[in-house]
């Protein structure tokens, strides 16, 4: 991400030098007071200044500045494509700005905006979410080695032009820190209509995010329609015709769908229809949530639901869930769970435990969804260390929300044993409805300021050699308690926790806007 240090001329954003767009390319300079070198020394002959870097959410990682008027769009003025793949893109970029869409054309004119495909991207390389605009001669041209780096570069030029009117001349290259930028809403505790999601994918899109998780089972209720098992479906539902709008839209915006059906633990509204599988300790009491691993039955309903879920959800990635099976939290899981204790000697012989037979259990739900190709993740009190006899499959990612837990291990635990790992950590990214516990609502600030991606537990960042092994981040909204908000008070609280979440992602380095002009600039955008 050194592109900025290789381009004679560019403005490195994240250093400290702060730069502003202003319509026509120049204007005044922002609160940091810093001017560029060819601002200092402004050439007598041309009649423009030197532009102004962009201003945008997430900001730009580099920008050559230029003279020049800028480019914004005029009736009638095209969005052309040079690859057919681009026509989404395209079309809707068009819209947006109030342009004339013209398909994939080879011609030339004032005033086009043109999209392709090729070339190194922010940083000369061949990451599909990089890109490159250029704003020069009256034109503007964005390219990248994938579809999605040139849907983030039209998301760039559409802030610039809705923020201030004119997008700067010069060139940005631009490129995430981060692979993995997410929102995850736990649907499942609090029904979303499907126009609510829909307007968060769109929000999302803007700000670049790539994933959507969407936690929709747990023990209040199971949210989406089923055809294996519809005895199971709360009365409030997404269809599957809902979801399949809800993956359509999400896939237009270069965002993946990531669902979340939870087990061992968290499974009360399945169990509700199937009260034979629901775990019982060595007094006949049921356990709250908990389906007994020790039952073949178990297995094969819950492996219904995940083939079943498996040709709707379409993306490549998906959470297993694994938390907070509450046979693991007895003080003597063995003793307080007889039933368990034996399933798993019988498996794993005499020093075989109860975590060695929850470990399986994941391990088998991983096997079932890696058959349909899929890059898995748990959470991380789903890793047990007092399992001896197995251990969690090699390519599983840690989901790694909490250290409060008894017994939760460190960060680095799963990082020094090879493992990636995706940020959740609770103290700065769960936004929990109603603030139970030790919860409050996250502020942007707070984030903005405080966060960045290797701060994974509490307030503590892991050494920066794990950088590498940490691959992105996701912002989570929960509902403990489901009537503590409505939808649109949840939309207006996580709207600037979103976008400081996306700018730190996007670059983990000191933002270059303090807060308050950041929160500006938010406001600004819309």
């Amino acid at each position: 991400m050194a592109v900025a240090a290789a381009v004679a001329g560019t403005v490195a954003l994240g250093t400290g030098i702060g730069v502003w767009a202003s319509s026509g390319g120049g204007g005044d300079q922002g609160s940091a007071g810093q001017a560029t070198v060819a601002e200092t020394n402004p050439s007598p002959t041309r009649s423009y200044p030197m532009s102004k870097a962009p201003q945008t959410i997430p900001a730009v990682r580099s920008h050559t500045p230029a003279r020049g008027p800028g480019w914004r769009p005029r009736p009638g003025d095209r969005v052309v494509i040079a690859d057919a793949g681009l026509a989404d893109e395209g079309r809707l970029i068009a819209g947006e700005l109030g342009m004339s869409y013209a398909g994939q054309k080879d011609d030339t004119r004032a005033g086009d905006l043109r999209l392709s495909l090729g070339g190194g991207g922010g940083g000369g390389g061949d990451d599909q979410e990089s890109y490159t605009m250029t704003v020069r001669g009256g034109r503007v041209d964005i390219s990248g080695p994938g579809q999605a780096g040139v849907f983030y570069g039209t998301r760039t030029l559409k802030q610039e032009v809705h923020g201030g009117g004119t997008a700067p001349e010069g060139v940005v290259r631009d490129e995430p820190a981060k692979p993995v930028r997410g929102f995850m809403l736990d649907i499942a505790r609090k029904p979303y209509s499907e126009s609510w999601i829909e307007d968060r994918i769109r929000e999302l899109g803007d700000l670049k995010y790539n994933e959507l998780g969407l936690h929709f089972s747990d023990d209040q209720a199971f949210r989406i329609e089923s055809s294996t098992h519809p005895e199971i479906v709360s009365p409030d539902h997404l269809t599957k015709a809902q979801v399949k709008r809800i993956v359509a839209l999400a896939n237009s915006r270069h965002i993946t769908v990531v669902p979340e059906l939870d087990s061992p633990g968290h499974l009360g509204a399945v169990l509700a229809a199937h009260p034979d599988l629901k775990l019982r300790n060595g007094n006949g009491v049921v356990t709250k949530g908990a389906i007994d691993i020790s039952k073949p039955g178990s297995a094969e309903l819950i492996d219904d639901l995940l083939n079943e879920y498996a040709g709707l959800f379409t993306g490549d990635q998906w959470n297993l869930g694994g938390d907070e099976y509450q046979a693991l939290m007895a003080s003597n899981p063995q003793t307080a769970y007889p039933q368990l204790a034996a399933a798993a000697r019988q498996k794993f012989g005499a020093n075989g435990n109860v975590a060695d037979l929850t470990t399986q259990w994941l391990n088998d739900r991983a096997a079932t969804v890696r058959a349909h190709g899929r890059t898995m993740r748990a959470w991380n009190d789903g890793f047990y260390r007092s399992a001896t006899a197995v251990r969690p499959a090699d390519d599983l990612q840690v989901a790694y929300w909490t250290g409060k837990e008894i017994g939760a291990r460190p960060p680095q635990d799963y990082l020094s044993a090879g493992r990636k790992l995706i940020n959740y950590n609770d103290e700065f990214l769960y936004y929990v409805l109603g603030q139970p516990q030790t919860f409050v609502y996250p502020t942007g600030q707070r984030i903005y300021e405080q966060w960045n991606p290797r701060v994974v537990r509490g307030t503590t960042a892991v050494p920066a050699r794990y950088d590498d092994q940490i691959l992105g981040g996701i912002f989570a909204v929960w509902g403990d308690l489901p009537d503590a908000q409505t939808p649109d008070q949840v939309a207006a609280g996580i709207r600037m926790p979103l976008r400081a979440t996306v700018q730190k992602l996007w670059d983990p380095g000191t933002p270059a806007l303090s807060w308050t002009d950041f929160k500006s600039l938010a406001d600004r955008l819309g």
